[in-house]
């Protein structure tokens, strides 16, 4: 069956198409200046004798670039495949070889890493922007192609490369199907809005999947528009969603807590914001609470991964919401909580979260083994201890390389950082295992501290201690002014250990 996941802008530059796609500051896009740009770029890649089914590397942050270079990349029938902007020189040259991609299209502002990877990799760069004598922009305004080279619906669409906690970063090949599936008919399902008014602010990085599918994608495919901000700030975001008037805010958990604690917030107007979306980090229960006491909206939380496209679990506005909980299943997406053997468990039993549906990929680009690994009899394991309660809805425990295995006791750091969230002077927690003689394990906790606020290390243990079971609560405290954060702003815990 033919499919490709371009044809969402396609349909749209049709049916809107001097409808503002997407904004930056006072610049904006129509859908049919989009789709003009891509076609330009389809084209260029042709003549630099790039085939349909090749790989393009993109290294582009929040801007106008981005979209115009990811759907001229599909619109060649190419794969995209987004990196994070903040890789150093030899990380890209290490994705350029192992994606095995034939050009980098990298914005001038990361020009040192981009332009030594690239070199170190063999593979030819070119800039977003810019003085450079040839750029992504000149190309997108040349001879455009007349059609969207027809792809299959399993053909790879883009390759996501997962972080690397463990071992070299692994591309997901994520197919047509699985994204278009993912953006068309999931997202719209759980928040139903007006094409005309939906205004999506775009500051998760759209390199990332949570971004690109529930953003970018989501809204190319809805007819609406995303506007876009490249570095978040509280201050900044919230100056947008008062200009751009705001009805989706999709952020990961630490955005949520800069949002609550900018001490100006009260004077901007939030209240065009019609739905909150949360995921790639546990959202902590009080922060919730406080967020919503605070703004008049419902954050609905989620569970995905790069390999799920992302969305595989999410609350819904027509279902009870238990805070803590990631939801149901999304349509067409299956879930279970198995043991190490892959044997179903019963509700409340803790075990490993597996997921299969439409979403999964096709498999980890060019490892085999990993894939073999992580997808057994048509699931795909997730890596997420979870519980499944009765009403068919889910929890995260924790993910189950953060488990901590003190003196034989399994400790979930998810468990432990929901009790110092309720501490009044923390603002920030992250929980981890650090090596002990005796125990095999012992819990840590890093914190960061509201500002003017104190707290000792004895304070901590005592009021974790007086609300946790024995081996569960932290023996050893760090206070740190901030945790380290990746590129979506989700704490790096393999920092802190």
């Amino acid at each position: 069956m033919q499919l490709n996941l371009g044809t969402i802008l396609q349909a749209s530059a049709q049916s809107r198409p001097e409808h503002p796609v997407l904004k930056l500051g006072a610049f904006q896009m129509t859908y049919a200046q989009l789709d003009r740009a891509a076609r330009g770029v389809a084209r260029a890649l042709r003549e630099r004798g790039i085939s349909p089914g090749e790989q393009v590397a993109l290294m582009i942050p929040n801007v106008p670039e981005f979209s115009i270079a990811y759907f001229g990349i599909l619109y060649a029938g190419c794969t995209v495949v987004p990196l994070n902007v903040l890789l150093t020189a030899p990380e890209v040259t290490y994705h350029l070889q192992d994606s095995e991609a034939r050009l980098l299209v990298a914005h001038p502002f990361f020009a040192g890493p981009a332009t030594q990877g690239a070199e170190a990799a063999g593979v030819p760069l070119l800039f977003s922007s810019g003085d450079a004598p040839e750029t992504l922009v000149q190309e997108a305004n040349g001879e455009p192609i007349a059609f969207v080279e027809p792809r299959d619906a399993t053909d790879t669409a883009v390759i996501l490369y997962t972080s690397g906690t463990t071992g070299k970063p692994k591309g997901a090949e994520l197919t047509h199907s699985n994204l278009l599936i993912n953006c068309a008919i999931v997202v719209p399902r759980l928040v139903p809005v007006d094409a005309a008014s939906h205004v999506a602010l775009a500051t998760l990085p759209l390199f990332h999947s949570f971004g690109q599918t529930c953003i970018q994608n989501a809204t190319i495919a809805l007819g609406g528009t995303f506007t876009l901000l490249p570095r978040f700030t509280p201050e900044a975001a919230l100056e947008i969603i008062e200009r751009d008037r705001v009805t989706l805010f999709a952020g990961v958990p630490t955005m949520y807590f800069a949002l609550l604690h900018h001490p100006d917030a009260a004077k901007y107007d939030f209240s065009s914001v019609r739905h909150c979306l949360t995921g790639g980090a546990a959202m902590p229960v009080e922060v919730m609470r406080e967020f919503e006491a605070k703004y008049p909206v419902q954050i609905l939380e989620g569970f995905g991964l790069s390999e799920t496209s992302p969305a595989a679990s999410f609350n819904v506005v027509d279902k009870p919401r238990k805070p803590g909980s990631i939801g149901y299943p999304v349509w067409g997406v299956e879930m279970a909580i198995v043991d190490e053997e892959g044997r179903p468990l019963s509700d409340g039993e803790p075990g490993e979260i597996v997921i299969r549906g439409h979403n999964i990929m096709k498999g980890y680009w060019k490892r085999p083994d990993a894939t073999k690994d992580a997808i057994r009899n048509g699931w795909f394991h997730s890596g997420d201890i979870g519980i499944r309660d009765a009403d068919g809805s889910y929890r995260i425990v924790d993910r189950k390389k953060d488990m901590i295995i003190r003196g034989g006791f399994n400790v979930y750091p998810r468990e432990v950082e929901e009790v110092l969230y309720t501490h009044p002077a923390v603002v920030e927690a992250a929980v981890i295992g650090v090596p002990h003689e005796s125990h095999g394990e012992e819990v840590k906790a890093v914190l960061a501290l509201r500002p003017g606020r104190t707290l000792g290390a004895d304070e901590v243990i005592a009021f974790c201690r007086e609300r946790l079971a024995g081996y569960k609560y932290p023996r050893i405290v760090e206070l740190r002014d901030t945790l380290p954060k990746g590129p979506t702003g989700k704490i790096l815990k393999r920092e802190l250990r």
